[in-house]
C-alpha cells in the first residue's frame, strides 16, 4: 500500500508513530492502533505498523528495545486474531524471528538504557508560535533508563521534565535571549528545549557523574555541543554548558559566575534531606545583584520567614486523597493578590525560578515551603494560569493533572 493511502499527516498516524518512538506502554500503542483503524487493527493499520515502526526496528542490537518491539508485535497479533481478521505475513515473520533471537527476556532487567524519541506535536493554528517549526513537530532523541526506580533515576524521563519542556516550547518569548540554568537536569530534555527556543545561554547541572555523562551524550544526539567550562566571549546557541553540581557541596563561589535570568527545575522536590541544599542554591541564584542600590542583598542564613505559598491567598497544603497530591487550603497570609502581582512583574524581568513537581508527599512539600519562607523566597502556584500547550497528546502514560507548577522569586 502506498504511503499516500496511509495518510501519514493524519493525527492518528502521527500519534501512533510518536508513541512507538517514545516507547509508550504497549497497551497505549494498541489503543492508538485501534483508534487509527476505526475500532480495530485493520490491514491498513498493520501495514503502517510494519512499514513505519517494526521494519525500521529490525536489525537493532539493543535487547531491551527489541524486547519492547516483540511485546508490541505479540499484542498486535493477538488483537487481530481475536477479531478473526488476517495478520500481515511480515508481522508473523518478524515475531517468529524475535522468538528465536530473544529467548530470555530477563536480560532487560537492571539499569538498562535505550534510545527513545520524544516528539512534541504542535496543534493546528500554532504557526505564529516562534518555537513551532514548519513540520509542526520537534523530535528529541534521548538515551535514557527503563528503570526509573532501580538506581538510575537521573537517566530517566520524569513527568515534570516533560511538562517543563512543553512550557518552554509553548512560551518561547519568556526564554528567548535569556540566560537559563537548570538544577538537576537529568537526561537534558529541558535544556534541549531551551536551545530550540534560542535561549542566549543554557547551563545544565547534575550532581551524579553517570547522569552528567548520559546528558552530554543526549546533547550530542541533538546536534548540540557541550563544554564543561566554556571560555568564550561570543555566545553560541548550539553550545550548552554542563556542570557537575552536587547540591550539598555547592558553594556560593561555585554559583557566583552563573547569575542566570531564569532558573528551572523538574521533579526536584522529593527528598527532605536534599531540600535544605536546594533552597540554599535557589536563594543564592535569585539573590539581587549587589550593584543595584535599589535591591538589598538576601542574607539567607538566619533570616525570618517573610513569605508564604500563594495560590489565591491561600498558604497551606493538605493531602487530598481523591487526586493523590496536595491541594490548597488555609488562611491568607499577606495580601496574596498584591504579592502575586509583584511576582508576575518579577517574571517579566527574568529573575525567576520555575519549578514543576509531582507532590508525592505533602509533608515534604510543606517542609519545602517552610524552608522557602526562611530563605525569603516567594512561591506562587501558577499551575492554573501558565498552562503549556498539549504537545504530547499521544503520551497516555504522562499525567499532566498530577503536576504542580510554581514560580519562585526573592524579595527584600
Amino acid at each position: 500500500m502506498a504511503d499516500e493511502e496511509l495518510d501519514l499527516a493524519s493525527p492518528s498516524c502521527l500519534h501512533l508513530l510518536a508513541a512507538f518512538l517514545a516507547m509508550e506502554p504497549t497497551e497505549c500503542l494498541i489503543s492508538l492502533a485501534r483508534e487509527y483503524g476505526g475500532g480495530s487493527i485493520t490491514k491498513r493499520v498493520q501495514r503502517f505498523i510494519w512499514e513505519h515502526c517494526i521494519s525500521k526496528a529490525a536489525g537493532q542490537t539493543n535487547v531491551p528495545y527489541n524486547s519492547y518491539v516483540k511485546k508490541f508485535l505479540k499484542k498486535v497479533i493477538v488483537d487481530v486474531e481475536s477479531n478473526c481478521d488476517d495478520v500481515l505475513d511480515e508481522l508473523y515473520e518478524q515475531y517468529a524471528n524475535y522468538m528465536i533471537s530473544l529467548k530470555d527476556d530477563s536480560l532487560v532487567k537492571g539499569n538498562t538504557r535505550v534510545r527513545k524519541s520524544i516528539s512534541f506535536l504542535f496543534p493546528e493554528g500554532c504557526f505564529d508560535v516562534p518555537s513551532c517549526p514548519k513540520s509542526m513537530k520537534v523530535v528529541v532523541p534521548l538515551q535514557c533508563s527503563l528503570n526509573m526506580l532501580e538506581g538510575d533515576t537521573g537517566c530517566s524521563i520524569w513527568p515534570s521534565s516533560l511538562f517543563l519542556s512543553e512550557f518552554v516550547l509553548s512560551y518561547p518569548e519568556i526564554f528567548c535571549s535569556k540566560s537559563c540554568f537548570e538544577v538537576g537536569s537529568g537526561v537534558g530534555l529541558v535544556g534541549i528545549s531551551l536551545a530550540h527556543v534560542k535561549a542566549s545561554k543554557v547551563i545544565l547541572s547534575d550532581g551524579d557523574l553517570s547522569s552528567l555523562a548520559n546528558m552530554k551524550l543526549n546533547l550530542k544526539l541533538n546536534q548540540l555541543s557541550t563544554e564543561d567550562m566554556p571560555e568564550r566571549t561570543i555566545q553560541d546557541p548550539t553550545l550548552i554548558e554542563c556542570k557537575c553540581l552536587p547540591w550539598e557541596s555547592a558553594s556560593e563561589r561555585d554559583l557566583q559566575d552563573i547569575r542566570p535570568d531564569i532558573i528551572l527545575g523538574a521533579d526536584v522536590i522529593y527528598d527532605p534531606l536534599c531540600l535544605l541544599h536546594l533552597i540554599r542554591i535557589l536563594a543564592l541564584l535569585l539573590k539581587p545583584n549587589k550593584c543595584n542600590p535599589h535591591q538589598r542583598g538576601n542574607n539567607w542564613q538566619g533570616s525570618s520567614p517573610k513569605s508564604s505559598y500563594i495560590n489565591g491567598g491561600r498558604d497551606s497544603y493538605a493531602e487530598d486523597s481523591s487526586c493523590g497530591f496536595g491541594t490548597c487550603r488555609g488562611r491568607a497570609a499577606y495580601n496574596g493578590a498584591s504579592r502575586a502581582e509583584s511576582l508576575y512583574e518579577a517574571m517579566k524581568a527574568g529573575r525567576v525560578a520555575y519549578i514543576a513537581a509531582v507532590i508525592r508527599n505533602v509533608d515534604t512539600f510543606n517542609y519545602f515551603l517552610r524552608l522557602a519562607g526562611e530563605a525569603q523566597l516567594d512561591v506562587v502556584d501558577i499551575t492554573g494560569t501558565q498552562k503549556p500547550l498539549n504537545l504530547l497528546p499521544y503520551m497516555q502514560s504522562y499525567d499532566r493533572s498530577s503536576i504542580r507548577f510554581f514560580s519562585h522569586s526573592s524579595h527584600d
